[in-house]
């Protein structure tokens, strides 16, 4: 039972909304179907929304009844939302909880669900338009966008040979493989390509999915005012994430030392960009990215203070930002995650947006920005420290290998693995945020140099 003290210090949200009586009812009727379309919520009745005066309710049951009504007459399908009378200093208020449906999508009756169903974004209530009806829908049958065939399409729209190299250090790829990592399907006995598939490895996939790439640009300053670089990334998802990442080491803040000597005579690197959060950052937005929609790609944005980047679509129905950061995680493409899984490019499902807040925080650097803006989702990573950065106990351990005489030219990121006993993905991100934090640096002859190693600054 929430206590009407805490209601009121909270603000209207994605799951919180007040409303002074019941003389309007659509308004409270669309709230009710965008929360059940949605993530839930509460609905308090008698508090002014605005200025959160409590005004109550005259004649509780008899609102209590006429509500239930409405919900029932004017709702479909039907919601079962759970009704309390709470008193409060003499006057009585109406407290809804709506639950997240799985017989999305609802609607308002009179309106048809064409122009009645409604999404919670933010404070508001949206109309949901064809695509996110789908979306809903699939959603409520526990289906995923990128699972569905393309039957217009066939095996040979998919590049087996950008498949088979990806995959070459995991397994030989074999044609009949196809179908148990969902780049096929059967429809109508035939073998079609699924949605999934031809984002991922499709010959063609910017003709059916014309947003499904990445545009990455550096601003000037801390506003959109003037771009000083920009570029579009339009690879196969598995390979545009290092791409991007490219991208952002050109315009980060780095400094290059040239060592000259008989035992070294290469560069080394450091980083002010907090380069595995972004990374993290990159790679969820790839996998979570809404693929119905149309209009705009995945953006990555550089700016002086911070790094922004956008996806289409929200979070999934039924997850809010709270508990994304707690790390509940509903993942909205099965298909290209699974893969990204598989590739090692993610290590656990619904752990991406937890190590984001936690390189931010070792690093000294402000909380990172979890927001829904109209029905994008943007993560914001700030990049000015506030505090200084946190070392725990892997980076202890890394930093103490690295201090032994015998490795004074340094370690690559497998002998480091080995020798402490984390995988190699653990090892990467840890020594990519040593080398942002400055307690060491990168030994190669470019930025690329698959021979490179680290040693102590």
């Amino acid at each position: 039972m929430f206590s009407i003290e805490t209601l009121l210090k909270s603000n209207e949200g994605k799951t919180l909304e007040f409303k002074r009586d019941l003389s309007s009812p659509k308004g409270i009727l669309k709230t009710i179907v965008a929360f059940s379309n949605t993530a839930g919520g509460t609905l308090i009745i008698g508090i002014e929304d605005k200025e959160k005066n409590i005004r109550g309710i005259e004649d509780p049951f008899l609102a209590e009844e006429k509500l239930a009504s409405l919900i029932n007459a004017h709702i479909a399908p039907q919601i079962l939302p759970e009704i309390q009378i709470l008193p409060w200093r003499g006057l009585y208020l109406l407290m809804v909880e709506i639950f997240p449906s799985a017989a999305k999508p609802h609607y308002l009756k009179q309106e048809g669900l064409g122009q009645g169903a409604y999404i919670r974004v933010g404070s508001t209530n949206r109309l949901a338009d064809a695509v996110m009806q789908s979306e809903l829908k699939r959603v409520g049958i526990v289906d995923s966008f990128d699972k569905q065939a393309l039957p217009d399409l066939s095996a040979d729209d998919l590049d087996f040979k950008a498949i088979s190299e990806a995959f070459s250090s995991i397994k030989k790829i074999k044609l009949s493989d196809l179908e148990s990592l969902d780049f096929l399907t059967i429809y109508q006995s035939k073998k079609v390509p699924t949605t999934g598939g031809l984002i991922l490895f499709g010959k063609d996939r910017l003709k059916h999915f014309p947003d499904a790439w990445i545009q990455v640009g550096r601003f000037e300053g801390i506003t959109k005012t003037k771009i000083f670089d920009t570029q579009e990334i339009t690879s196969y998802p598995v390979l545009a994430i290092d791409e991007v990442m490219n991208f952002v080491k050109k315009h980060a803040m780095h400094g290059i030392e040239i060592i000259n000597s008989k035992s070294l005579s290469k560069n080394t690197h450091t980083w002010s960009l907090p380069l595995a959060a972004i990374r993290e950052a990159v790679i969820n937005a790839v996998v979570h990215s809404d693929y119905a929609q149309q209009g705009a790609p995945i953006r990555l944005s550089i700016f002086d203070d911070r790094v922004e980047i956008e996806n289409p679509g929200l979070l999934l129905f039924g997850l809010t930002i709270d508990e994304l950061k707690k790390g509940v995680s509903k993942l909205r493409n099965r298909v290209i995650g699974q893969v990204f899984y598989r590739l090692g490019l993610i290590e656990r499902w619904g752990s991406g947006i937890g190590r984001i807040i936690d390189i931010s925080k070792e690093s000294g650097l402000p909380a990172p920005l979890f927001e829904e803006i109209g029905t994008h989702f943007r993560v914001t990573i700030g990049t000015q420290a506030i505090t200084p950065p946190i070392l725990n106990s892997t980076d202890q351990s890394i930093l103490q290998l690295l201090k032994k005489p015998k490795y004074t030219k340094g370690l690559s990121t497998k002998e480091i693995s080995d020798a402490i006993g984390k995988s190699t993905r653990t090892i990467r991100n840890r020594i990519i945020s040593l080398s942002e934090k400055g307690f060491i640096v990168e030994i190669g002859s470019s930025i690329n140099d698959p021979q490179r190693k680290y040693l102590l600054k």
